[in-house]
């Protein structure tokens, strides 16, 4: 048995353990309940806020009124705002408005909020359906919906960019406003839009539905499910069950393991939908699914920081090379959704490991995502010595800017959870909990994790009977934690990865104190691959390695904007740990004195020009390259692996240098990115390589950058056979390939001759793969435009 399999074996056998422990649900305090009073969260709400005021509403509600005939106040921000998924921000931003509100209470949120409420209502009385919906040609997609013409594919429906995946955020955000910030505006919009989809959808039969779910659509199940909540009209719970899909539901309530190369985050709201409609009716199979795809994500495909995938899928459990070489590492709105998931899991059954999962998730990804000044990130490259990209106001808008506006404005929402006479006291974040069943409030004073030690302050008029529940993370060894109780220590039964029961007749003033010791550990790629993360308590340690060559740090509004694309330190030249076989390394790694939670470790890092190299919390890092990972060899060991490093950077930096453009088919950001239009065409996964082939034809748009394409090089695979098609350059046909299946398993490449006079005059070049009649394209996994000759046809 491998250890990967005999890792994920013992971790399940823990959870199950834990799971029959307690499964005891809770309830989450609103937001308006709790208040963040001060630190690291305090200030990364207040920097969230001051993004979201530099964005203009009218330019981000334009396309809503567009759509519904009225005259738009202002033009259309650019970026993805303004090619096909237009309006998606809109929904996040009125959702993290809605959020900032509760949790604030600033007046400036809610008259923002407010009017951009009073816009969308008045684009949904125009239309005078319901509907409210930014989407470029609404009425003629909606109208082949209803009349069940559908052509569905993973990143379109009708030829649109993911529909479905846009009106969620119109829906979420209406139900944001109603939940979080209570204005009755929402909630009759929201009722009125469900009602408008139930009518598009209501004679389509399940195996249309099932098709078009094909195509991402967000979590469309639980927001449905929250309008059931809401009404209690079992109608709209029906619409949450008809629009989960049967195929990811089965297979993970059955804990099949189908998860690699899928589009993660296509995945993971679907899950928070089938755990939303658990929460509300009795459906063990739809929590099962949700249960099983989170220990799978979180125990065999997620990285120290909490984040998971590569290009935005995700890459195969025992080998996470292309995480380490990418520059393309987890995207936040993964971990935005997993710890959505990691909520509703914990409300249904007060486990501690939810917690600690949504604690790293946290600190280690959500917290370092948004830059102190201001800009949110898309990719977290885990690749050593590569930098992150991060937004501006006026130029981007990608789904992890909507998410990121969220994802700071809520850091109270489960630090605190209660049941019946019990306070769950779950995060260590400076904060104030008011306890409305109990006319009592629980401060909390903190400087976790500068000091591994937070004080607890009970108030109220007179003594009241309440247990606290005070976690006992994981990150604390096992009799460590010490809790005082107005300085009397207490005896503690509890382990770690529990909670620690305090019941008692509380009185106002009364103090509780928890000593929480932190420790060095590591963290290793579940690949067994030799890549270590090193963590102190529950907070991931990197390292910066410079700041020069960071090109488009802050991003324009082009569609590859996000994507940290300058040039890659070598990894024969990026900081490894060098130690004796069996020695253990984290005897090397000291604390700087001074500095709480740096670590220095002159005798372990290598090469010797990274001996100063200081190991501090990743959420402090920003605007420099850095390493989170550290590749551990022996002196034995070095020279070969420096030589298999060697080779492998010198054809990937040769391949960087003559690469002009290149697209993955099948992976849905990549092809959106490049345009692809398609008839007829299918896409999969063979040996953990995407792929798509078309009984019609498929194209992308490549950038021939300052003119200098000579060839086109296409990725096939060998046993493909009787595949007859065209491929064209800007309609002109360069080649007519016809594979005939004898190139065994394996995958090659063909280069193709570009004819110079398009390619001197073109600075896109539209590439299209079209089916001979009666036959299909090959299968195409990788299309790159090269500026050098072709060097076989």
């Amino acid at each position: 048995m491998s250890l990967i399999k005999m890792k994920y074996i013992v971790v399940s056998l823990f959870l199950l353990s834990a799971f029959a422990k307690a499964q005891e649900k809770v309830s989450l305090f609103p937001l308006n309940a709790v208040s963040v009073e001060s630190g690291v969260f305090k200030e990364a709400a207040l920097t969230d806020f001051n993004y979201i005021q530099a964005l203009d509403a009218d330019r981000l509600l334009a396309p809503f009124l567009r759509e519904a005939g009225l005259e738009p106040k202002a033009d259309s921000y650019t970026n993805w705002e303004n090619t096909g998924l237009d309006g998606h921000t809109a929904g996040h931003y009125i959702s993290a408005l809605s959020m900032y509100y509760a949790s604030t209470g600033d007046p400036k949120a809610k008259e923002m909020l407010e009017y951009a409420l009073a816009e969308l209502d008045r684009v949904q009385k125009s239309n005078g359906n319901g509907y409210i919906g930014g989407v470029p040609g609404s009425d003629a997609l909606w109208a082949e919906i209803k009349a069940g013409k559908i052509n569905a594919g993973s990143f379109s429906l009708n030829d649109k960019w993911v529909p479905l995946y846009n009106i969620h955020k119109t829906f979420n955000g209406l139900k944001d406003a109603w939940i979080h910030a209570e204005l009755p505006q929402a909630k009759r919009m929201l009722i009125e839009l469900t009602d408008w989809f139930l009518d598009i959808t209501a004679d389509l039969s399940e195996a249309q539905i099932q098709d078009m779910l094909r195509s991402e659509h967000g979590g469309l199940n639980e927001v449905f499910a929250e309008v059931y909540a809401i009404t209690s009209d079992k109608k709209y719970l029906k619409l949450a069950e008809d629009f989960s899909q049967h195929a990811l539901l089965k297979p993970l309530a059955a804990n099949e393991d189908i998860l690699t190369g899928m589009h993660a985050n296509t995945q993971i709201p679907k899950f928070i939908g089938f755990e939303r409609i658990s929460q509300l009716e009795e459906a063990k199979d739809y929590h099962d699914a949700a249960s099983n795809f989170f220990d799978n994500v979180t125990t065999r495909r997620s990285i120290s920081i909490g984040g998971n995938s590569v290009r935005e899928h995700f890459n195969p459990v025992d080998d996470f090379s292309s995480v380490v070489s990418s520059e393309q590492g987890p995207e936040s709105c993964n971990t935005y959704n997993m710890l959505k998931l990691s909520k509703l899991l914990f409300e249904d059954t007060s486990e501690e490991h939810y917690i600690d999962f949504y604690e790293r998730g946290l600190y280690n990804h959500i917290l370092s995502s948004q830059n102190p000044d201001g800009g949110f990130v898309y990719f977290t490259p885990i690749r050593p010595g590569h930098y992150r990209v991060y937004s501006q106001p006026e130029t981007s808008f990608w789904c992890c800017v909507g998410s990121g506006m969220e994802n700071h404005t809520k850091y109270n929402e489960l630090i605190y959870a209660k049941k019946e006479d019990k306070l769950y006291v779950n995060l260590f974040i400076p904060s104030e909990v008011n306890w409305e069943e109990k006319n009592a409030t629980l401060t909390q004073k903190t400087n976790f994790p500068e000091e591994a030690l937070t004080e607890l302050i009970w108030n109220s008029r007179k003594k009241t009977k309440a247990t606290l529940m005070l976690r006992y993370p994981q990150w604390v060894n096992a009799g460590e934690l010490k809790v005082y109780v107005n300085d009397k220590l207490e005896k503690i039964d509890a382990t770690p990865g529990s909670y620690v029961s305090l019941e008692r007749k509380w009185k106002n003033g009364d103090r509780i104190k928890m000593e929480l010791p932190m420790h060095l550990s590591l963290e290793e790629l579940p690949d067994d691959s030799g890549y270590v993360s090193v963590k102190y308590g529950p907070i991931v340690l990197a390292a910066v390695t410079g700041e020069a060559n960071q090109d488009g740090l802050f991003a324009d509004d082009s569609r590859g904007g996000h994507i940290a694309d300058g040039p890659f330190l070598p990894l024969t030249e990026a900081p490894m740990f060098l130690t004796e076989s069996g020695e253990n390394l984290l005897n090397e790694i000291k604390p700087v004195e001074g500095e709480p939670l740096h670590f220095k470790a002159p005798d372990l890092f290598y090469p010797e020009t990274y001996s100063d190299l200081v190991l501090q919390p990743f959420y402090k890092i920003h605007e420099k390259r850095y390493s989170i990972y550290f590749k551990k060899q022996t002196p034995e060991g070095l020279a070969e692996e420096q030589r298999k490093l060697e080779e492998k950077q010198k054809a990937e930096a040769y391949l960087r240098e003559i690469t002009l453009d290149f697209v993955a088919p099948g992976e849905q950001q990549p092809e959106s990115d490049h345009g692809i239009l398609s008839e007829n065409s299918n896409s999969g996964l063979n040996q953990n390589k995407h792929w798509r082939d078309a009984a019609g034809w498929f194209s992308y748009d490549l950038r021939n950058k300052e003119a200098k394409a000579k060839t086109l090089r296409v990725t096939y695979f060998g046993k493909d056979a009787g595949r007859k098609f065209k491929i064209m350059v800007n309609e002109t046909t360069i080649a007519e390939p016809h594979l005939k299946g004898t190139r065994g398993n394996d995958f090659f490449e063909v280069d193709y001759t570009i004819p110079q006079e398009l390619a001197a005059t073109n600075e896109i070049l539209t590439v299209r793969f079209e089916a001979e009649a009666g036959s299909t394209t090959a299968g195409i996994y990788g299309v790159r435009l090269l500026s050098i000759p072709a060097t076989k046809e």
